[in-house]
């Protein structure tokens, strides 16, 4: 598999219309996606001493985290009229390689910061809140 940009690594947030049209989430210079797992452990005295897990069981989540410079983008307003609301939304992450990840997601912190000669700048934090599908 050939490496892929950064900055092809795309966070994504729906129109609420179904179907869902996504738009970029403007000035992002950082993305990160960690995909989690909760484990299950199904040791009995017969493992030989060994740790077993279920396979399938426990409970999957998605996180995202973002950050970047605020541009005041339709799609900025729109992830924190969401925070603001605590509400559940459509989000995608896209790649270079054509891959998408989809799923409805909290908005679970939202931090704006500027220096008096630099740029307001925000960090975002999503939890995903059901199945993520990835295509």
């Amino acid at each position: 598999m050939p490496a892929e940009k950064g900055s092809a690594f795309l966070l994504k947030v729906g129109d609420g219309a179904n179907p869902t049209a996504f738009t970029t989430v403007s000035g992002l210079r950082t993305t990160q996606l960690s995909i989690n797992g909760e484990a299950v452990a199904i040791t009995s005295k017969d493992s030989g001493g060994w740790r077993e897990l279920l396979s399938g069981a426990g409970v999957r989540s998605v996180s995202v985290s973002a950050a970047g410079i605020f541009t005041g983008s339709a799609a900025e307003t729109r992830v924190k009229g969401n925070a603001l609301a605590g509400l559940l939304d459509r989000y995608q992450l896209s790649f270079e390689s054509g891959e998408t990840m989809t799923g409805d997601f909290l908005v679970t912190r939202l931090d704006y910061a500027g220096d008096f000669n630099g740029e307001r700048s925000y960090t975002l934090s999503l939890e995903s809140s059901g199945p993520v599908a990835s295509a």
